[in-house]
């Protein structure tokens, strides 16, 4: 097992920061204190927070592309493999209630800041709804793969907003349920 760099503690922890405080309120300084790295190492990786958030995206892409494959191996059918994705918001049920979807926040951040970077960070998105797509193809649906991810995409970001807002679990335990069944009969079709 390779030792973690200090570039790969400062992404881990800007990534960390970026969910929980948001892009704009994290600052080098907070970074660097919590890691207890001098300032001229942390410049010595990062020149500006722009590049940390470069960073942090390709981070993103490459757990969720590890997370996508890691289901494709695991599970056997189209309609196991769109359950995990739906049950992502149960298992992260105790970050989204306190902090709510980490793409979806970043997206909207960026989205609202009219950042260049907003584009990139929706390439998270783009990740999920084209592996959601695939898995509705393979289920030979006769309604639009494409239709159906987006659904999937839109009911997960309603829900992480829900659970967030209102702290409910066994409203996301329902949903989730709810959800698993609806595919199902994607399933018998």
């Amino acid at each position: 097992m390779s030792k973690i760099t200090t570039r790969q503690r400062i992404i881990a922890m800007a990534d960390d920061l970026f969910y929980q405080q948001g892009f704009e309120h994290t600052s080098f300084t907070k970074i660097a204190t919590i890691l207890n790295i001098s300032r001229g190492n942390f410049y010595y990786h990062f020149k500006t927070k722009n590049q940390i958030l470069q960073a942090v995206i390709e981070r993103r892409l490459y757990k969720t592309q590890e997370m996508l494959d890691r289901w494709e191996q695991q599970e056997t059918t189209p309609e196991q493999r769109i359950k995990c994705y739906i049950r992502i918001v149960a298992t992260n049920w105790s970050k989204i209630k306190n902090y709510g979807c980490p793409v979806g926040t970043l997206s909207n951040e960026l989205a609202k800041l009219n950042h260049l970077s907003h584009s990139h960070a929706n390439r998270v998105f783009s990740l999920f709804k084209n592996w959601l797509e695939k898995q509705f193809s393979q289920l030979n649906t006769k309604v639009d793969a494409d239709r159906l991810a987006m659904h999937v995409l839109a009911w997960s970001q309603g829900v992480a907003t829900m659970a967030n807002a209102f702290q409910d679990k066994a409203f996301v335990l329902d949903e989730v349920n709810r959800m698993c069944t609806w595919v199902d009969s994607y399933s018998s079709k």
